[in-house]
């Protein structure tokens, strides 16, 4: 679910760039809190195991 869930926030990310036709009067604003949201749940998925980070 964790996974499904990253693979559409970068989805919309990539979708959100300004350089895309239609959003390209948007500017920076909706990719910026994509990446944030994005950075929020990777951080999540970090301390609940959800992507298994090997620890030296």
């Amino acid at each position: 679910m964790g996974l499904l869930l990253l693979i559409v926030l970068i989805l919309l990310l990539v979708g959100g760039l300004p350089r895309w036709g239609h959003s390209r009067e948007w500017g920076y604003g909706p990719s910026g809190g994509l990446g944030f949201l994005l950075v929020i749940l990777l951080v999540v998925m970090l301390f609940t195991d959800v992507i298994h980070f090997s620890r030296f």
